[in-house]
């Protein structure tokens, strides 16, 4: 029998302002997202404290959304009915080192799991560049973070319990359940209330990060592949002014053989003489470790730390993942639009995803880059923008971001995804009378058209 080593994640760390960022809404009487710009359509939250409860709730209301920790920038978590956050069951953590496997709450985060996992010799493959968001939250909706090689954080799940919509408990697995563990990690909430997930890991391992400042963009179209292989991890920040790359952050993981040697000069950018943010106007504070400093992985992998409220924080976000192979022409066709997309830009950030076999992951079947948009929180400004880009996209078959912001017709949306059929197949099963669909459910999957709501 393999051996599981259980732990129990700390009440100080539970208790801690750790989790405050995420929190700064809770004395509003209206349910909002941590960003402030959606507002929830009902305020009934239903928080069960164990699967339970929780399987007798689901059985008793009629219409319910399950909502994570509230970073999704459009409705996919609403419901004008109940929403339901189900309070991590004990907060405890089961490591199957013979595995090297760990099953966890799915209320938990990144940020909580992630300095456990390295005390006990284990890593994770990737992380976003926020640890404050949940695990079942992130992987429903394939939230990743970058590297050529690293899938989403969904392909790490290798199993999924979950209470449907007659409050059955159904547990799925890689191993046993094929196609239909394929339809349901990237679930969307569509399918039930995932409680349990388990999680493939990596032995342990250290980084190092580095910055350079002003790639110029010639630089980046003749040599795209290099530049994005060039570390573990690697992120481009502009603002697509001046034919250039503001930031290259290269994440480059210590390993015998495998070592990235910083020069002073990167494809013509400069290495940066301090820690910086993304956004060139915000301190770096909040921003995990640059100028080449060890540390563990979950502290070099995501952006922000985990003790400091994120990114810019007062913000609205897109993202659209276009196939690997156009990448460089998709973002010449993104930096044309500068003039129109500059003034409501925080900052865009560029990163590169492998391909997947998860049916609803916009990273099926295609290894991806991904064009994010941090936008200002000025949504009519920024609903006039997306239809631009989008178009702009269109020829390299651009998937929008499941949980932030886009203005593209479902018929062009549904059309992207051949599994989209077998997956409402699988909806279908799990939930026949339509308990989880919500309007953003509806419209996304389900309309022929549709005027986009934020």
């Amino acid at each position: 029998m393999r051996k599981r080593t259980f732990i129990k994640l700390s009440s100080a760390m539970i208790a801690s302002p750790v989790l405050s960022p995420l929190l700064s809404w809770a004395g509003d009487p209206k349910l909002k997202n941590w960003a402030g710009n959606y507002t929830y359509s009902t305020d009934r939250l239903h928080q069960p404290v164990s699967v339970e409860e929780l399987r007798a709730l689901v059985k008793k209301l009629d219409k319910l959304r399950v909502l994570g920790t509230r970073h999704c920038f459009n409705g996919i978590a609403d419901s004008t009915r109940n929403l339901v956050s189900p309070k991590p069951d004990e907060q405890a953590v089961a490591i199957n080192a013979p595995a090297r496997t760990v099953t966890v709450d799915a209320g938990l985060k990144y940020g909580q799991l992630a300095p456990y996992l390295h005390k006990q010799g284990f890593a994770l493959h990737n992380l976003a560049s926020l640890p404050h968001i949940s695990i079942a939250g992130a992987c429903a909706t394939a939230t990743h973070g970058s590297g050529v090689k690293n899938g989403n954080l969904a392909t790490a799940v290798s199993g999924l319990e979950l209470v449907t919509a007659n409050g059955e408990v159904v547990k799925l697995s890689r191993q046993q359940d094929g196609d239909a563990f394929r339809g349901a990690v990237v679930g969307l909430g569509a399918l039930g209330v995932v409680t349990k997930v388990t999680l493939d890991l990596l032995p342990t391992f250290m980084m190092k990060q580095y910055v350079y400042e002003s790639l110029p963009l010639s630089q980046l179209k003749q040599h795209f592949d290099a530049i994005m292989a060039s570390g573990y991890s690697v992120s481009l920040f502009t603002d697509w002014q001046k034919q250039r790359v503001n930031e290259v952050w290269i994440k480059s993981r210590l390993e015998a053989g495998v070592v990235f040697r910083p020069e002073a000069e990167f494809y013509g950018a400069k290495q940066a003489k301090k820690n910086l943010h993304p956004i060139a106007d915000l301190s770096a504070e909040n921003c995990t470790e640059q100028m080449g400093v060890a540390g563990p992985w979950y502290e070099r992998l995501p952006h922000f730390r985990m003790g400091f409220t994120p990114s810019s924080g007062k913000e609205l976000q897109s993202e659209y993942f276009v196939p690997r192979q156009h990448a460089v022409d998709a973002i010449l066709a993104v930096e044309r639009l500068r003039n129109q997309i500059s003034p409501h830009l925080m900052i865009s950030e560029i990163r590169s995803i492998a391909a997947d076999d998860l049916w609803m992951s916009p990273c099926y079947k295609q290894p991806s880059i991904a064009l994010h948009f941090t936008w200002k929180q000025n949504w009519p400004a920024v609903s006039n923008v997306l239809p631009l880009i989008e178009n702009a996209l269109a020829p390299y078959k651009a998937r929008p971001h499941w949980g932030k912001l886009f203005t593209m017709a479902p018929a062009k949306l549904q059309a992207l995804y051949e599994r989209l059929p077998d997956f409402k197949k699988l909806v279908q099963q799990y939930d026949p009378k339509e308990k989880f669909r919500n309007e953003f459910i509806a419209r996304t999957l389900y309309a022929t058209d549709a005027a986009p709501r934020r």
